[in-house]
């Protein structure tokens, strides 16, 4: 492993041990988000999950939502539409970018 994947958000470090005691789970809650699909850990060439950093954010997310009262189902449609709106936003943004506008739509002054 090169040190560069250390800062690999995607890269699948975390056993399913380390990822069950990092987020404070029993490894039956990471199972059931696999089973529902709502996380899918990379498997290891013997079959064993492994997360990544991000996976384990989102099982994060997850959890808070379904300790608040949330159904699996609804926890994951949540967090789905969070990811699709941050993503819209950061498109957005960009696209405001490259129009040569401000965050309210207004034309910034062109540089002459």
């Amino acid at each position: 492993m090169g040190v560069d994947r250390l800062d690999d958000e995607d890269y699948p470090a975390w056993t399913m041990g380390q990822a069950a005691e990092a987020l404070d789970v029993r490894p039956a809650f990471l199972r059931s988000l696999d089973a529902a699909d709502v996380v899918q850990p990379h498997r290891s060439s013997g079959g064993h999950r492994r997360y990544s950093r991000r996976q384990l954010r989102l099982a994060a997310r997850v959890r808070e939502l379904f300790d608040s009262g949330m159904t699996l189902a609804a926890a994951d449609r949540i967090v789905r539409l969070e990811d699709q709106l941050a993503r819209t936003r950061a498109e957005n943004k960009e696209l405001r970018r490259r129009l040569g506008m401000d965050d309210t739509g207004t034309h910034r002054e062109q540089e002459e």
